[in-house]
Formats: C-alpha cells, sequence, structure tokens
C-alpha cells in the first residue's frame, strides 16, 4: 500500500507517517526499487500499533523504545515485557482518575438535573 492510502485508511496525515518511520516509532518502512514507501503487512501492523499506543496517551519515547528493542532480537523479549507492562499500570492509573471524574460529573450532572426541574440548586450543588 503506499503512504496514501495507508494515511487514508487509518486518518493519519503522510507528515505523520514519515515522522513516525524517521524517529524510530515505527521500523524502517518497504520501499520499492525506486525508494517509494511500498507498505507491507508487518509496516501495517506497526503502523496500527502506533496509532493504538497514541490514542491512548503511550509517549512517543516509550514507542521508539519499543521498536529499538524488537530489533535488537529476542534477548530483549523481557525488556519490552516490563515495558508493557509499565504502560498498562500508568494507563490503569489515568483510567482509575477519569473513572473518579466520571463519577463527580454524573453526580452533578443529576443534581443540576434536579435544578432544572425544581428551580432550586444548593450550596452543594456548586462545589
Amino acid at each position: 500500500m503506499t503512504i496514501k492510502e495507508i494515511s487514508e485508511k487509518y486518518d493519519i496525515s503522510q507528515d505523520t507517517l514519515r515522522y513516525y518511520e524517521r524517529v524510530g516509532m515505527i521500523p524502517p518502512v518497504t520501499r520499492t526499487a525506486g525508494g517509494i514507501r511500498d507498505y507491507k503487512e508487518e509496516d501495517i501492523r506497526w503502523v496500527e500499533l502506533a496509532k493504538c499506543m497514541r490514542s491512548a496517551g503511550i509517549p512517543v519515547e516509550t514507542m521508539i523504545e519499543y521498536v529499538k528493542l524488537t530489533q535488537e532480537g529476542d534477548t530483549t523479549i523481557p525488556a519490552r515485557l516490563q515495558l508493557l507492562k509499565d504502560q498498562k499500570d500508568l494507563l490503569l492509573e489515568q483510567k482509575s482518575k477519569i473513572d473518579e471524574t466520571l463519577e463527580r460529573l454524573n453526580y452533578k450532572i443529576s443534581r443540576y438535573e434536579i435544578a432544572v426541574e425544581t428551580g432550586i440548586l444548593t450550596w452543594e450543588d456548586e462545589a
């Protein structure tokens, strides 16, 4: 697939795809004899992983480290496992904070819905 096709399929700009490759966030993409990017299945899986991880807020530096470790071979499997576990823990912590915020927002929304019906908003509803 061409960079244009990948860009459209995954809703990632071509510049972003080039950036991901340039900084090492994905391994170098397969090229044609003329040097044009020709995304093969393995390249596409890396793009999918990068998009997934970035949308979850995983830092670019972490993705670069993961790709680097992958390229170093099987001796880095324990390090890759630990990197993934660490990121999972960070995401679970973020999820917990988001869940707490959603609970508070849901409470406030319910109080405001009552206020809309009754015309009464107490001080406790504001804080």
